[in-house]
């Protein structure tokens, strides 16, 4: 089964995410996916200010009326003797896999990341620094017919990957059309959490499982937790507790490398057998089973992207959003909100999936300007919440639905809840 980004609405201004790509005709068309799921009729459409804030969401998000700083020193571009690479190191762990694939101590800094860099190519660099466990992609130039070949593909695909009876979907109110669906949250970063932030938003009682030796960064979970409640649960050594968990689960999201769900047995295909009643959502960095790590930045890098948002044509740019990342959010909600009704009409076990690089290229083969346009941009829409004796102030949701509420539930601290259902 195919999916596409719906063409049937028009917004009564452009969603003002300047870029010489089509930024904010993606992001129109992602948010509006999830409404058209949830309403086919597509009669409330959302506001672009609203889609533009909530793709920009960290930029707005204060802590006790303080910005956080969202970026690590070691997220950046650098020049390398045969171009640029892009790295990520927002994680501790991720930091200390960057530093030790450049050979260098655990405190060292951007000024001496950016020495070992200059000193390699793009391809021992990215080598060095994959190969210890961390994030690093080549900078590179478009290339029209990798895209092509990925646009030939699904932008999300939908299998049917086990029988079993036919569920039909709770009775639900216009304000909570999910109530009763049971979403098992194994994801991190920020498209994972947007898609599944997106379904609690809808009335899922969504239960994020994180190890509990990789805290995630407040900030991003404050940005991305609401609705949600938030547990530790180490799968690799207690797999049981998680499988008690599925069994009552109508879905599991899953944002880990392909590589890292084998290793823990949480590949569709061993879910699917072990709980042929669930909607599994997987999303990873690049296309197929053996995906690296990825973030949204690095696809861009290796996409082409930086360059075709390039300000001087000398030096790599950016889009102005973590556009990949919540255009994927949106696009994997929709589909496991269209992957639930087929569940409730035909049965089975159904997988939904995408991955950062096909939405990159869907954002390739879209029309593009020599130049961003100016755009105006109204007031942007907030709300507060009070989080373990903290003031969060973030920004209000953007989809849309008859019904749909104005504001987020509020996040939950992390990892303060058990794992287990109410």
């Amino acid at each position: 089964m195919r999916q596409s980004v719906s063409h049937r609405s028009v917004p009564q201004r452009p969603v003002p995410l300047p870029s010489r790509l089509a930024v904010g005709e993606l992001a129109w068309r992602s948010v509006c996916s999830v409404g058209a799921a949830l309403d086919p009729a597509g009669s409330a459409l959302p506001d672009p200010d609203r889609i533009a804030a909530a793709y920009r969401s960290d930029r707005h998000l204060l802590v006790d009326g303080v910005a956080p700083d969202v970026w690590s020193p070691l997220s950046r571009f650098w020049q390398v003797t045969d171009g640029w690479v892009r790295t990520h190191g927002n994680y501790p762990h991720h930091a200390a896999a960057l530093r030790a694939g450049l050979g260098l101590p655990p405190d060292a800094g951007a000024d001496e990341v950016g020495e070992r860099l200059a000193a390699r190519t793009a391809e021992a660099a990215t080598a060095a620094i994959v190969r210890a466990g961390g994030l690093c992609a080549p900078v590179r130039r478009e290339d029209r017919s990798r895209d092509d070949a990925l646009r030939g593909h699904p932008l999300v695909e939908t299998t049917r990957v086990a029988h079993s009876p036919a569920r039909p979907l709770r009775p639900a109110s216009p304000t909570a059309p999910l109530a009763g669906v049971r979403v098992v949250d194994l994801t991190r970063v920020i498209a994972g959490p947007v898609a599944t932030r997106t379904l609690a938003f809808a009335g899922a009682d969504v239960l994020r499982i994180d190890p509990p030796h990789l805290p995630e960064p407040e900030w991003q979970h404050l940005d991305t937790g609401h609705g949600k409640r938030s547990a530790l649960l180490d799968v690799a050594f207690d797999r049981p507790r998680l499988d008690a968990l599925l069994a009552d689960a109508d879905v599991v999201v899953l944002g880990y490398r392909p590589a890292a769900l084998a290793h823990l047995g949480l590949t569709p295909g061993s879910l699917a057998g072990r709980h042929p009643h669930l909607v599994i959502a997987q999303l990873s960095a690049w296309p197929g089973d053996d995906s690296p790590r990825g973030f949204d930045s690095l696809v861009q890098a290796e996409s082409g992207i930086s360059w075709l948002e390039s300000s001087d044509t000398a030096t790599p740019g950016a889009l102005p959003a973590q556009a990949l990342d919540h255009s994927a959010g949106y696009l994997l909600a929709a589909a496991v909100i269209g992957a639930l009704r087929r569940r409730a009409d035909e049965g089975g076990g159904w997988l939904v999936r995408t991955s950062l690089r096909r939405v990159a290229a869907e954002l390739l083969g879209m029309p593009r300007s020599a130049e961003p346009a100016e755009q105006a941009t109204a007031p942007v829409r907030t709300q507060e919440f009070e989080v373990a004796g903290q003031r969060v102030t973030t920004v209000a949701p953007a989809v849309r639905w008859p019904g749909s509420p104005d504001s987020f539930r509020a996040p939950r601290r992390w990892g303060a809840d058990p794992a287990a259902w109410w």
